[in-house]
């Protein structure tokens, strides 16, 4: 394992910053493959960056009746495309796993052949039918973890618009936690309102009854056209009315996007230093468009350069966290 890495996770730092990418589809040809490999190790290898994030996406269309806005397209495993074609990279990856349409014996397996990794985020369904269907939980694939795999360290993921919504996420938190997650990755995040107010009852619950906070990783994108705001949208990513006019009606949609991005990345950092809870962010790029690759590499430049200086490591006495 990373030591360094799970020794700062466990810490609760903050300031710690990610770059995430979503494999190729499976329909690619092997050699396109090699080709979009290189060209991310080649972009991504002077990048300074705390870890690399790899994407196990799954088809959501039980989650929501919209209309989804680009066709669903399995990818390569994230395991498999981090060990064939990054291993060049020596940042620590985090490999997302979905359990969706996945039962037990089948998630069993995943983890006897992947006992080399060492950080994983566990994604549930998007739906309860495809629970139901197979009789598998994201809870049973914490205990299985535990039982199989573990070294494995394990964050969860977490959705501020969930909370606006059910006014629970903070709990949600606290339950992975107790289930052995020890770092949390939100949703892309648009909606400032909806994030501070998660932050803010996470800490004053920690307070409350003496829990311990994890750092939560938040996820920020720019976006370069109306669809990819609309892919947005149907991702569930909440953009507030005001922000997806202003947007919508930039000239630079992508610029005004960056510049919002980076905002939302000062305003949280701010507000969480305020309260010492640890915090970091993970920038990706929704969209594969050039343009938007660029974008997010500037956005993850402009983090970079607020988190720099950051107090790395919370000074409360709820900030430590109890290793999984």
């Amino acid at each position: 394992m990373n030591d360094k890495l799970s020794a700062r996770l466990l810490a609760g730092d903050s300031g710690m910053v990610f770059y995430s990418l979503t494999p190729p589809k499976i329909t690619t040809e092997p050699e396109r493959v090699s080709a979009i490999a290189y060209n991310q190790v080649e972009r991504l290898k002077n990048l300074d960056i705390d870890g690399l994030i790899l994407y196990d996406i799954q088809d959501e269309s039980l989650r929501t009746e919209k209309e989804r806005t680009f066709s669903f397209i399995p990818t390569i495993a994230p395991d498999q495309y981090g060990k064939s074609y990054l291993d060049e990279l020596s940042v620590p990856k985090i490999i997302y796993k979905s359990i969706a349409n996945l039962n037990h014996a089948d998630f069993s397996a995943w983890l006897q052949r992947n006992q080399d990794l060492e950080y994983a985020v566990f994604v549930g369904a998007s739906s309860n039918q495809q629970v139901a269907a197979t009789n598998f939980s994201l809870a049973d694939a914490y205990q299985l973890r535990q039982e199989q795999h573990p070294r494995l360290m394990l964050g969860g993921v977490t959705i501020p618009e969930r909370h606006q919504k059910k006014g629970d996420e903070h709990l949600r938190i606290f339950n992975k936690m107790s289930q052995g997650c020890s770092f949390f990755v939100s949703q892309c995040v648009y909606n400032l309102h909806d994030t501070k107010n998660l932050l803010s009852d996470y800490y004053y619950h920690s307070k409350e009854v003496g829990n311990t906070v994890a750092p939560i990783i938040f996820t920020l994108a720019p976006c370069g056209s109306l669809k990819t705001l609309q892919f947005m949208e149907w991702l569930g990513i909440e953009v507030p009315k005001w922000l997806y006019n202003d947007l919508r009606h930039a000239k630079d949609i992508l610029q005004s996007s960056l510049d919002t991005c980076t905002h939302i990345a000062e305003e949280i950092l701010n507000y969480a230093q305020a309260k010492q809870i640890p915090v970091g962010f993970n920038i990706e790029s929704v969209s594969i468009k050039k343009e938007e690759i660029d974008a997010a590499q500037e956005l993850l430049t402009n983090v970079l350069a607020l988190t720099k200086g950051v107090s790395k490591t919370s000074k409360t006495a709820n900030s430590a966290v109890i290793p999984a």
